[in-house]
């Protein structure tokens, strides 16, 4: 039996390889030119910002590649022989494979800005990211400009914001992560970056050029709309991510945005899969988009293939959208579709906390009455409970009926669902009576119908 290579060390690459082991004996060679070992590449900003160290982020201790039989190169492919199922590494080394996963992942954007490639202008995406902004910092920065206001530019503000750096953001929306948010969360989130934590938030602003000093550093930034010069020592480019598949380009593979696979991660090449952040679905699942970066996707992706590549051919089947992330102090969880403007058949039931530090944002069916939707700020939900009730196509009612099962605050939070139901009431002219304790019930109804 040959070897199942996998390119890429991040959270699909090494979920696959373990997923494998499980059910394999098969040789697996894992290569990264990243670091040698797998880490959480979502707690990069907790190393900057000392909370953590590098070791602290691994998963695995280092010896247990060896143990599970899990052979890793830390080296950089350049090339791959598709014909020739073969790998040309930049150490001049050839390694062979028999089946081929790329987990390449993703790479930030640039779109070419006069100046986006100056000495003190960077991306916060690997583990080199990381490092150069500790390089970077150390030149002694007191003012930086983050183009681009979505999660990873908000998690470099709260980096730079721990070392006393000034952060002005230049954000092309109208509000903070308004292609994603809708107004009333975007404006929530902006009042609490702003007032709390003084970040200088430009909005409806477009990056125009990237200005040098005579180091070949940057010295400022201009904005296009106005001509506004503003001084900086660092630049940080966020505007989003796209798959890494450059490398791939002029080969077999069929590429478009990203890597073009079917609901089994295959993709047009026999024996070569893909999966993570460099995919892209030809028919993506109902509800999902055809390319998905996000660190759960990527570990649902290897679940699934792991399993293919044991003999157990699974079709990829992600269910209901989810998400999370933490902007400053306010923890932010998403489920189902919330659009960042409603649709024409869309409800919205929107409820805040008079601390503007919580909200729940629910969006349904105007005719039926069904959960579309929901964003939560300030208020931890619980993942089976959420996706049970959109899966099965639960009623707007039922889910404030069931605010108490939904909850997954710690104990001792504040729990607000009367509060919430009492705001329901008011809006829907009607009485909720809540329930409480269901959700070891709901959880194996959840479960139930993921097996089926």
């Amino acid at each position: 039996m040959g070897p199942i290579v996998i390119i890429g060390n991040g959270i699909a690459g090494i979920t696959t390889a373990r997923q494998v082991r499980k059910r394999s004996t098969a040789p697996i060679i894992v290569i990264s030119s990243e670091t040698e070992h797998f880490f959480s590449r979502t707690a990069l900003m907790y190393i900057f910002m000392g909370h953590m160290k590098y070791e602290h982020t691994k998963p695995y201790e280092d010896w247990f590649w060896e143990k599970n039989k899990i052979q890793l190169i830390y080296d950089h492919v350049e090339q791959v022989n598709f014909k020739g199922k073969s790998l040309q590494l930049r150490s001049g080394k050839t390694v062979s494979y028999e089946k081929l996963v790329l987990a390449t992942g993703s790479k930030p954007n640039k779109f070419g800005w006069p100046g986006q490639d100056l000495k003190g202008v960077q991306s916060l995406y690997s583990y080199q990211d990381l490092e150069l902004l500790e390089e970077n910092v150390s030149k002694g920065v007191r003012k930086a400009v983050i183009v681009g206001g979505g999660l990873i530019g908000i998690e470099l503000a709260e980096m730079l914001h721990t070392r006393d750096i000034e952060v002005t953001f230049l954000v092309r929306e109208d509000g903070f992560w308004r292609s994603v948010l809708p107004k009333e969360n975007a404006e929530l989130v902006n009042q609490h970056i702003t007032e709390e934590h003084h970040l200088d938030m430009r909005y409806g602003c477009n990056l125009k050029e990237i200005v040098p000093d005579e180091n070949g550093r940057v010295k400022s930034v201009i904005i296009e709309e106005t001509g506004e010069e503003i001084p900086c020592e660092l630049v940080g480019l966020t505007a989003g991510v796209s798959p890494n598949v450059d490398f791939l380009r002029n080969t077999e593979l069929e590429i478009d945005k990203g890597i073009l696979v079917n609901a089994y991660l295959e993709t047009n090449i026999d024996f070569v899969y893909a999966v993570g952040d460099c995919v892209q679905f030809k028919n993506p699942a109902p509800g999902r988009r055809a390319i998905e970066p996000v660190w759960y996707t990527g570990r649902m992706m290897g679940e699934c293939l792991g399993q293919t590549l044991s003999e157990l051919r699974k079709a990829y089947k992600p269910g209901v959208w989810f998400n999370s992330a933490k902007f400053f102090d306010i923890e932010y969880q998403t489920y189902g579709t919330v659009n960042a403007n409603p649709q024409e058949h869309e409800g919205v039931f929107h409820w805040e906390h008079k601390s503007g530090k919580k909200s729940l944002y629910i969006v349904y069916d105007k005719k039926s009455q069904q959960v579309i939707g929901v964003n939560a700020f300030g208020i931890r939900l619980r993942h089976h409970v959420m996706d049970y009730i959109i899966r099965n196509k639960h009623t707007i009612q039922y889910l404030i009926e069931h605010l108490r099962d939904v909850n997954f605050d710690p104990e001792f939070y504040k729990n607000h669902s009367k509060e919430i139901a009492k705001a329901y009431e008011t809006q829907f002219h009607t009485k909720v009576r809540l329930k409480y304790k269901n959700w070891f019930r709901i959880m194996k109804a959840t479960k139930e119908s993921i097996l089926q």
